[in-house]
């Protein structure tokens, strides 16, 4: 899959999603905000006060992360930061002038999660908002650790089990909610969505729909944690932040970055742009109860087919289970 081709098809897929929206039963009746694809995550909190919240970010160091734990700690949140080490979290709590509690979570190494979870624990505070940030994108060789593909892993596995871990913590709070970050890159992933029999990557790999496999199952996740969740106050809910240029490229050639840099500058975004959308699902009062939906610019959004199958998201839960059994 082409990088240029993928920039071009995301925009294209998404002007279908917005076309046809009016008519998606399953999503019209959800709110709509105002705010457009150019708004920041500054513009869509503003006049919030999250003094007294917790919320937790994976990914806080680059990119939408750092961009999130900046606004919402100038909202008041208290913000629990993770990178992949605690100097590189402490190093980014400094640069935005934001006080944090720095956590190391190495996403690739499930026992780093596993601590990380532990000491997210030892805060002793419930987790108002929990979000799903940090990735990898189009690794250009398959790679594998705990027998799956790496972006399998850091994008999906590694979020499911600090998820499971802390999800104690989540429905302590008065209405907690989990944010996955996604990408309209769903739409992209292998034939029939998520392939069980090569998860490795070793009888095929392209990264690109290999890397659209992974973000898919956040959103699988997304919906099958919803059913999981219901009739409790805490909620979930995926995000597509839109097409921005952060670190999560850095697996690129330097040909296909600048390339894929000419050919979407007419749609790419900021990365304070790009965390808006994250940002409102966790801190929107408009969306108190909103659960199981997937949100582009600030609005409800259709998903792929695959998203939308239920017997495919429980199987991903089964499975995930399975692989992670012993981190859980």
């Amino acid at each position: 899959m082409n990088i240029a081709l993928s920039q071009g098809a995301f925009d294209s897929a998404l002007q279908s999603d917005q076309e046809n929206m009016s008519s998606m039963t399953s999503i019209k009746h959800l709110p709509r905000s105002r705010f457009t694809r150019r708004a920041t995550a500054a513009e869509v909190t503003r006049g919030l006060d999250l003094s007294g919240k917790n919320v937790l970010i994976t990914g806080c160091n680059s990119g939408l992360g750092f961009a999130s734990m900046h606004v919402l700690a100038s909202r008041g949140a208290h913000v629990i930061g993770t990178a992949r080490s605690r100097e590189k979290a402490q190093l980014a709590s400094e640069r935005a002038g934001a006080h944090i509690s720095p956590v190391a979570c190495e996403l690739s190494e499930l026992d780093s999660v596993v601590a990380c979870s532990e000491e997210v624990r030892g805060l002793g505070c419930p987790i108002d908002v929990l979000i799903c940030n940090a990735g990898v994108m189009g690794l250009p060789e398959p790679r594998q650790k705990h027998g799956v593909e790496m972006q399998f892993l850091t994008n999906h596995l590694a979020h499911f089990v600090l998820v499971n871990r802390l999800l104690d913590r989540v429905l302590q709070a008065p209405a907690g909610r989990i944010v996955m970050v996604s990408s309209l890159a769903h739409y992209f992933s292998v034939p029939g969505g998520i392939n069980f029999n090569n998860l490795a990557g070793e009888r095929h790999y392209d990264p690109w729909t290999f890397y659209g496999q992974s973000k898919l199952a956040n959103l699988l996740m997304s919906n099958e944690l919803a059913k999981r969740l219901a009739g409790s106050p805490a909620t979930v809910n995926a995000i597509h932040p839109g097409i921005i240029q952060t670190p999560l490229m850095r697996n690129l050639s330097t040909t296909l970055f600048n390339l894929s840099s000419a050919l979407s500058w007419p749609f790419a975004r900021s990365a304070e742009q790009g965390a808006a959308t994250q940002c409102y699902v966790a801190t929107a009062p408009a969306l108190e109860g909103v659960s199981g939906a997937y949100f582009v610019d600030c609005n409800p959004a259709r998903t792929s087919i695959h998203a939308r199958n239920p017997e495919l998201a429980a199987r991903l839960w089964a499975v995930s289970e399975e692989l992670t059994a012993d981190y859980l």
